[in-house]
């Protein structure tokens, strides 16, 4: 499709980092577990994580800081790699998590490729 047809890419890239950094602040305790032992206490990672987020999601919006927060998006999706491997490792040895889950859990992994690309599009596209 011609670019000018298509929407462009930072609008659902803003409301989805937008989103997740508002559940990251507003419900925290989804994804304390997700932080690896050895950083220490979560809760400041993840209301870390969930501000920078919204930071990037509203930097985004304007054409000027559009650039310099994909980049900073790109960052943040591969700083949070270590969480999603947490996560899938707490899914695999866990008695209560189901075969569902689990696979979502490991199927995200790969995942993260995409949208730090995404990112890195959306500061070429300016």
């Amino acid at each position: 499709m011609p670019k000018t047809l298509r929407a462009p890419s930072w609008r659902p890239l803003a409301v989805l980092l937008a989103a997740a950094g508002v559940t990251h602040v507003v419900a925290p305790q989804i994804f304390e577990p997700l932080v690896p032992r050895r950083l220490g206490p979560p809760r400041p990672w993840v209301l870390g994580s969930g501000v920078a987020e919204v930071a990037c999601a509203a930097g985004l919006l304007h054409p000027r800081t559009r650039p310099l927060a994909a980049r900073a998006t790109a960052a943040l999706f591969v700083g949070v790699f270590p969480g999603n491997v947490q996560m899938a490792v707490t899914a695999l040895r866990s008695h209560k998590a189901g075969p569902v889950y689990r696979a979502v859990t490991l199927a995200r992994l790969p995942l993260q490729v995409p949208l730090v690309r995404w990112a890195v599009r959306v500061g070429r596209e300016g």
